[in-house]
């Protein structure tokens, strides 16, 4: 949409999160919007965790159609909603909100969009053994989706009594233990050895941080599968590291599609335009690098 398409029947979307600098969701939406012609606009605003509170009313005082959640304010908004689905109310995140007439509904389209991510690749999670990195927003989908096809999962958390509380939770609703380890690099050591498939969930790696990892690469063993679910960079170190040992990497770029998809989907009622809304990703992602 041009500046001066703008009216006042112009329906407000847009992200919050902290930060929201590297999103790329602004390209992908609006390029979705302009291909049905659509009079709608998507905009990126960066919340203060003291902030969301007003935030989330100005969503409902303005009349905005809705807004994705990104980091750190998945789990933290969900108080402020009126209404959450059963997937978000299970995960305990939510990552999109819809705005039906002021009443602020929340969902979560993390948890499907992962699971298509790993289908494009070929990858059926059950009984699979995955270790994943971090017990925030993208990691309570993630483990709630992969539990529910049966995976094995080890949690690893700086914070050890934020990855309990996740798998007590995948423990009350799926009936399935899940092991908890301090996130060190000699507990890494050991997960991977007994890993198929290495997810991380964190922030580390991303945009402009680019050159950090969570993971020293000595310890990346031969076979394992490495995901980021990072998109900007298009490839973070820990991928870089991982394909220089012949390793297969999943980037965050098709779940990024996948879950905004739904997030379309439910703010317009149209089928998501995928191929324009991925090239749209690919396409401000080569601009970050440039």
């Amino acid at each position: 949409m041009k500046i001066e398409e703008i009216n006042a029947s112009t329906r407000i979307c847009g992200i919050i999160g902290d930060p929201v600098e590297h999103s790329v969701s602004p390209a992908m939406h609006n390029a979705a919007f302009s291909h049905f012609n659509l009079n709608y606009i998507y905009l990126p605003f960066q919340v203060k965790q003291e902030n969301l509170a007003g935030a989330i009313e100005g969503i409902r005082s303005l009349n905005f159609r809705g807004v994705n959640v990104t980091i750190p304010h998945k789990s933290a908004v969900i108080p402020y909603l009126d209404e959450i689905d059963t997937l978000a109310e299970g995960i305990g995140a939510v990552n999109t909100i819809v705005n039906e007439n002021g009443i602020l509904r929340g969902y979560n389209t993390d948890a499907p969009g992962f699971l298509h991510m790993l289908l494009l690749e070929g990858i059926d999670p059950s009984q699979k053994k995955f270790a994943i990195l971090g017990a925030g927003g993208s990691a309570k989908a993630i483990a709630f989706i992969l539990a529910d096809k049966g995976s094995q999962l080890t949690i690893l958390n700086r914070h050890r009594e934020r990855a309990e509380r996740l798998a007590d939770t995948i423990l009350n609703t799926f009936r399935k233990d899940v092991v908890v380890r301090d996130l060190t690099e000699k507990n890494l050591k050991i997960t991977l050895e007994e890993s198929e498939i290495l997810i991380n969930t964190t922030s580390v790696g991303m945009f402009p941080h680019s050159k950090e990892s969570l993971i020293s690469p000595n310890i990346l063993r031969p076979g394992l599968i490495v995901v980021d679910i990072i998109y900007n960079p298009y490839k973070t170190r820990l991928l870089v590291e991982a394909e220089k040992r012949g390793l297969k990497t999943i980037n965050g770029v098709d779940m990024l599609v996948a879950q905004g998809a739904i997030a379309f989907n439910l703010w317009t009622g149209k089928e998501a335009p995928l191929r324009e809304m991925k090239s749209a990703v690919i396409r401000a992602l080569k601009a970050y690098e440039n």
